[in-house]
């Protein structure tokens, strides 16, 4: 099946000019450095959260409700937060939820530092922090394809997630320093970060164009199923990153590695949090410079690929040197998925139903995150550890062989923008 083509560009977006330097296209810094900051304060809470509620209850299965209390509010309100990017101001909702994250990590630190902080607490913020994410990520996920043209919209989502990723680096490292100082430390560096983000998301600069309201009904989002189901190359790589982080996810299990396994301690932690964004730094900024627009399929599946043999890998080993290099091999892998999907998602879908395309999409990858933390959890409490993570490999490298049989127009993808080459 051919390539579907291209959306148009979204409004004032100037397709004539591919050359033009990154950071000359009005309100694209002033989005990265919101996402930038969100993802720092996010990636400095995780840390915070996975080693406070193990500290405080010593069970994996606690870590596998962690991810399952974010996991649900997301599942939950998938068709809302869908629904109200299509129809209501995406900044102004984006903003909405960064505040609410700002003030849910600010409670938290404030029960932190009086000594207060139960389980249940930890489990209702993040409750809270997936319903804010699942409104706010869908309409995130639309600002880019509406600031740059289609034509550089690999090399920006690279250079973006080289920034995501170099917040990711030092968001759990310096979140494993500051938990030497306290929970209370980490939950206040979180809640500047996102009030940051906050006054950033204002400065980007959007046109609001408001559309027909349509009531909320499942027919609105049958029309998204059907959208996926004519382009499988598009369903393809959605699925497949689902399945293979949904079986392959060690994130989990980082808090046993690092206090029981590798006995390393929180900084340990931090670090190993850290490996898997090393590493997708480094394969963004070959990105940047190379952008993916050849035999893009084809790269995606045997990212995945090695994303499995690399979990395979961190699984079985005992050096704390091992694990970090496998970390970030894995890290790497997984950035090549994130942009061939972002690209594929973005910019061959109408803007008209881009808020509900990023909904299902956002609902696949709160998927494969927060369900993979809860099943690695729940597998460890009965076969350990070292058992789940392994067989999450396992599992990943047999998704993998089974996805390239059930979508052959996504292994045969070529270019990402949807031209072709003459």
């Amino acid at each position: 099946m051919p390539a579907s083509p291209p959306s148009p560009p979204a409004q004032g977006v100037d397709p004539s000019s591919p050359s033009r330097p990154l950071h000359r296209h009005p309100g694209l810094l002033a989005f990265l450095c919101a996402r930038t900051a969100s993802s720092f304060s996010a990636c400095v809470q995780a840390v915070a959260v996975g080693w406070q509620i193990y500290a405080l209850t010593h069970s994996t299965t606690a870590l596998a409700l962690v991810g399952l209390a974010q996991f649900l509010p997301m599942a939950g309100l998938l068709l809302p937060a869908g629904h109200a990017a299509d129809h209501f101001n995406r900044r102004l909702i984006v903003v909405t939820c960064q505040c609410i994250e700002a003030l849910s990590a600010l409670l938290m630190a404030v029960g932190a530092f009086g000594g207060w902080t139960a389980p249940w607490m930890i489990y209702a913020m993040v409750m809270v922090f997936g319903a804010a994410r699942a409104f706010e990520m869908p309409c995130q996920q639309t600002f880019l394809p509406s600031l740059v043209p289609a034509s550089v919209f690999p090399r920006a989502a690279a250079v973006s997630s080289s920034l995501f990723q170099a917040a990711a680096v030092t968001g759990p490292s310096l979140g494993g320093l500051l938990y030497g100082a306290g929970a209370g430390v980490c939950y206040l560096v979180c809640a500047v970060g996102f009030a940051c983000a906050c006054v950033g998301t204002l400065r980007i600069r959007l046109v609001f164009t408001p559309r027909p309201r349509v009531p909320l009904s499942v027919a609105t989002f049958m029309e998204v199923m059907h959208f996926l189901r004519a382009r499988p190359e598009m369903l393809g790589a959605i699925s497949l990153d689902l399945f293979a982080v949904l079986l392959g996810g060690a994130t989990a299990m980082l808090p046993v590695y690092a206090s029981d396994i590798l006995h390393a301690g929180p900084l340990g932690l931090g670090l190993l949090r850290a490996a898997p964004a090393i590493g997708a730094v480094l394969c963004s900024v070959i990105l940047v410079w190379k952008p993916l627009n050849r035999q893009a399929g084809a790269r995606m599946f045997l990212s995945v690929a090695l994303f499995g043999v690399a979990t395979l890998v961190f699984a079985l080993s005992r050096s704390m040197a091992v694990s970090i290099i496998a970390l970030a091999v894995l890290g790497a892998a997984d950035v090549v998925s994130v942009v061939v999907r972002g690209a594929l998602v973005q910019l061959r879908t109408p803007d008209s139903m881009r808020g509900r395309v990023s909904a299902v999409n956002m609902l696949f990858i709160g998927s494969s995150n927060q369900l993979g933390e809860f099943e690695s959890g729940m597998l460890a409490s009965v076969i350990g550890p070292t058992g789940s993570v392994a067989l999450g490999g396992i599992g990943t490298l047999l998704i993998t062989a089974v996805w390239i049989r059930l979508f052959p127009t996504l292994w045969h993808l070529d270019r990402l923008d949807g031209i072709t080459p003459d």
